[in-house]
């Protein structure tokens, strides 16, 4: 079982553990002789761990179920000191000290296929350390230090060199570049000297002519201004006879509204006051009409009303018999 739980039989089922952590390892190798027979100590840090795939798991509980992780640890150890003391005899130290990288990584693929056939994993391995008892990699420090030394002080020869060669060329420049600054001067006062004659003729010539035409220009605006003043002269004469006429129209409705419009308006109440009296004569005549017709109209029907009692009278005074031949009369 990889972490879970599962159940165990008391005195019948055998519960052993493997830790599957990460393990830290510090190989060391000292005094290992590199490919041209120099001593030199190298210290390493890996990291390893038990895979978890089932076959590999069930290799590693084959070959370190009963151990404890320290006993673990020293045979994985053992296996990363062989390697690497092999490996560091087949490379020179400059290739050990320069290239610590390629240097990992080829133990790394050394190493990974012998801890994989234990069920171990190696995470990752780096180079700690290097240093040696013979003072070999201070020499190589001290040659490269002096090496460096010399090339910086040739190097400032040869700037300096070069400085000196580079200020020749350039006081050479400047003064090729100051004569021909000179040069250059001296041509563009002449040309600024002839340019300043040409201006001032030219000027002079447009100041006579700008004068000659202001003169003109002068004489042209003064015309339009007496144009200007004859034109305003006319719209005022037009503007006075307007006024004029406005004033004899405003007379004019001012005497129809004083005089005409109030002896039409007396002349319309006075025709109307007759038509009023006209009317009312008819009216009243109408009225007359009207009155004695209605009385004739009542007398009428007084005497109708009249005759009827009588003949109702008449009629309840005779006798029944009396009543039935006049009814038969009547009826034939």
């Amino acid at each position: 079982m990889v972490g879970g739980w599962a159940w165990a039989w008391c005195l019948i089922s055998d519960t052993q553990r493997i830790t599957l952590e990460i393990m830290t390892l510090q190989p060391r190798c000292e005094d290992v002789e590199t490919a041209e027979g120099v001593a030199i100590t190298v210290t390493g840090v890996a990291q390893v761990k038990i895979m978890t795939d089932h076959d590999l798991l069930a290799i590693a509980c084959e070959q370190f179920l009963s151990k404890t992780v320290t006993e673990i640890k020293a045979v994985v150890l053992q296996t990363l000191e062989g390697h690497l003391r092999s490996i560091l005899g087949t490379l020179t130290v400059e290739q050990i000290y320069q290239d610590r990288d390629q240097f990992a990584k080829l133990v790394r693929e050394v190493a990974s296929p012998d801890v994989g056939r234990m069920g171990i994993e190696i995470l990752s391995f780096t180079i700690k350390d290097v240093y040696d008892k013979v003072d070999y990699l201070s020499s190589l420090g001290k040659t490269q230090t002096a090496a460096v030394q010399r090339d910086a002080d040739i190097g400032v020869a040869e700037a300096e060199r070069d400085a000196g060669i580079r200020e020749a060329e350039c006081k050479r420049e400047m003064m090729d570049m100051k004569f021909k600054a000179d040069t250059l001067m001296a041509d563009s006062k002449r040309e600024l000297e002839l340019r300043k004659a040409s201006f001032n003729q030219e000027v002079n010539t447009k100041k006579a002519e700008a004068q000659l035409a202001y003169e003109l220009q002068g004489a042209k605006e003064q015309q339009k201004i007496r144009l200007e003043e004859i034109e305003i002269e006319v719209v005022q004469r037009k503007k006075q006879i307007t006024i004029e006429e406005k004033e004899i129209d405003r007379m004019e409705k001012e005497l129809i509204a004083t005089v005409k419009r109030p002896a039409e308006a007396e002349a319309y109440k006075i025709q109307q006051l007759a038509e009023g009296q006209k009317m009312k004569r008819v009216l009243t005549a109408q009225a007359e009409a009207e009155k004695i017709r209605k009385i004739g109209e009542a007398e009428a029907g007084s005497i109708e009303a009249i005759g009827r009692a009588e003949f109702l009278e008449f009629t309840v005074s005779l006798n029944p018999v009396m009543i039935y031949l006049l009814l038969c009369v009547c009826f034939f």
